[in-house]
């Protein structure tokens, strides 16, 4: 099992890279992780942990 993911975003902002919302539903999202750049795409993951719904219900990005 992950970390917390509301946890694990916040860890990869403060490191200077970027994450994304790729796929959103009613009770689950897909983020993608990006390196500082902006480029390669590094990971994703999918959750349902209501925490992480919460923090990107009216975020998109990080950018």
């Amino acid at each position: 099992m992950r970390d917390d993911p509301v946890a694990q975003l916040k860890r990869w902002e403060d490191a200077g890279a970027h994450w994304a919302v790729l796929d959103r539903h009613a009770h689950s999202v897909t983020v993608a992780l990006y390196r500082c750049d902006g480029g390669e795409e590094v990971d994703r993951f999918s959750s349902a942990d209501p925490a992480l719904l919460a923090y990107v219900r009216e975020r998109d990005t990080s950018w």
